[in-house]
């Protein structure tokens, strides 16, 4: 008999922040795992997500394309009620919106720093609270959050973003070890450094400063590519993963590793 446990067949996942990079190859991977799956991205980038939505429904299964600011806290659970109404169920979320906004720590303003901590913890908390109530309620679910390599470690430039993800990692097993009774497993993954266009963007150096950095941190050697993140989070999402709570699996090419 053939290994079922990373299939996702009927089930539900929603994906935030999924009009491009890694939510975008998150969702499509989800797809070809069987899950149907709800795309989402904040409103200047719903076209984005509705090209998502075309890639996930031509793996054969269904899809929706939802207009979503994690910044809006007052219309997740709306979200979430709606992602239930449409699908019948919801069985996985990947809590994937995120932002960086590199500056050293002297340099940091107070709309920097706001900026990223609502986007990358807070938004992430109540879009994981809101999933949450459905699925404790369900008795079965499996929420993804996105930490970073840097949810465990530091890098020059990354003052709010290292406490964001920091954060991330420590939400992930407060609610794992409150949900675990009653079905639910919270876990993230680490992203190392990702070909991204948000990452690309927001790096100012020169290609040869980005080697150097590369050659001194990551045995990998390059960054990798979105879809690199595809199997760890199937696996957090699929049945093979019932034992595994309040982890962070890192996906980071190494950079730990030294």
């Amino acid at each position: 008999m053939p290994y079922e446990g990373l299939n996702l067949n009927g089930q539900t996942a929603l994906v935030t922040g999924s009009g491009r990079g890694i939510g975008a190859a998150l969702a499509v991977g989800l797809a070809q795992a069987g899950a149907d799956v709800a795309v989402s991205d904040r409103p200047d980038r719903l076209d984005l997500a509705k090209t998502t939505k075309s890639k996930v429904e031509a793996e054969g299964v269904k899809s929706r394309a939802y207009s979503l600011d994690v910044l809006d806290i007052s219309r997740i659970p709306k979200a979430i009620d709606q992602v239930v109404q449409d699908f019948g169920r919801l069985d996985i979320l990947v809590n994937n919106a995120g932002i960086r906004i590199p500056k050293p720590a002297l340099e940091v303003t107070e709309e920097d720093w706001d900026a990223t901590i609502d986007i990358n913890l807070k938004g992430v908390f109540f879009c994981a609270q809101a999933a949450g109530r459905y699925m404790v309620e369900q008795g079965y679910g499996r929420i993804i959050n996105l930490g970073s390599q840097l949810s465990v470690t530091a890098s020059r430039g990354r003052s709010s973003y290292c406490a964001s993800k920091f954060g991330v990692a420590g939400i992930t097993k407060v609610m794992a070890v409150e949900w675990a009774p009653h079905g639910v497993t919270v876990n993230a993954i680490g992203p190392g450094p990702t070909s991204t266009p948000g990452m690309l963007a927001a790096d100012a150096r020169t290609a040869d400063e980005v080697q150097a950095d590369l050659d001194a941190h990551l045995p990998l050697g390059r960054r990798m590519d979105p879809e690199e993140m595809v199997g760890a989070v199937i696996y957090l999402a699929s049945k093979s993963s019932a034992g595994t709570t309040g982890h962070l699996l890192l996906v980071d090419g190494g950079w730990t590793a030294i």
